[in-house]
């Protein structure tokens, strides 16, 4: 594979990412080999992102699109994605008296006149996705319990339709993503237990995830959502276009090919040394 450079478009070496780890029973290279061979055509993306980030929407779309397009281009391959929380404000108050130009120009210090080409920009390349993004009616909120609640949905293995629905009704419905109760019901919707989300989300049991997360993108040296990690090794930063994405996913599974393929043959040297020797032995003998 050709050596990534820190271009956008491009994913680009990782530094490693240390983790505390446990001890795993020893494995022999037969069972490494059956063990690439199986998850050869499985690549593992983790998305940062938060919700309230208007090219993290639209990065998803892309990066939908660009994985179907891969998917369809051959047999046995799959996409395992888990987002992570990234927050782009975490001063802002949970209940901000104002929309997204308030905030901007306001919070942040913008001119007006700025915010608004800005907002009319982004919203033109979210319809080009199928997204209707209204920022006259957003409700710009603090976002670290919409990430909590995140994390339960995962534990529950719905994370992926819970990010969705936090998107939409963030960006196109108007909805409030900072309230717990809000959030409560929109957990609901996507099959989590009402009162058990809402006691989680009230203790706090669910902080120190999210602040994990926060920790290991600061490992990687993510500045900016959304961040996409492909096989824990190669990173992709920004909306970029499903092209790109579909063609990096590609590049990625030729080298999970190519290193399933060198680790056979060695296996198979291996094999045949041993085998020789054993010959030897008894020729020998």
């Amino acid at each position: 594979m050709t050596q990534f450079s820190g271009m956008r478009a491009s994913p680009r070496p990782l530094t490693p990412v240390v983790t505390e780890t446990t001890s795993q029973p020893e494995t022999t290279t037969t069972d490494a080999v059956h063990s690439v061979a199986q998850a050869v055509g499985t690549i593992s993306v983790d998305i940062w992102s938060d919700i309230a980030c208007p090219w993290c929407y639209i990065g998803k779309r892309k990066f939908e699109a660009g994985m179907q397009k891969y998917l369809a281009a051959g047999d046995d391959r799959a996409v395992a994605i888990e987002y992570h929380s990234f927050e782009l404000a975490p001063d802002t108050p949970v209940d901000f008296e104002g929309d997204e130009l308030d905030f901007l120009s306001r919070h942040k210090g913008m001119p007006r006149e700025q915010v608004q080409e800005m907002l009319a920009r982004v919203t033109e390349i979210a319809a080009s996705v199928g997204l209707d993004y209204d920022f006259g009616k957003l409700h710009h909120t603090n976002t670290v319990k919409a990430h909590e609640l995140l994390h339960i949905a995962k534990d529950h293995g719905v994370q992926l339709e819970l990010m969705e629905r936090l998107f939409k009704a963030y960006f196109v419905e108007g909805g409030h993503v900072g309230r717990i109760e809000d959030l409560v019901a929109y957990g609901a919707e996507v099959g989590l237990d009402p009162v058990a989300t809402e006691a989680t989300l009230r203790s706090g049991e669910m902080t120190p995830r999210v602040r994990e997360d926060q920790a290991i993108a600061g490992q990687y040296g993510i500045q900016g959502v959304p961040f996409f990690v492909l096989d824990g090794a190669y990173g992709i930063s920004g909306a970029q276009e499903a092209d790109t994405f579909a063609d990096v996913l590609e590049q990625v599974l030729q080298v999970r090919m190519a290193a399933a393929a060198e680790l056979a043959a060695e296996n198979a040297e291996g094999a045949e040394g041993a085998e020789g020797a054993a010959t030897d032995d008894k020729a020998g003998a």
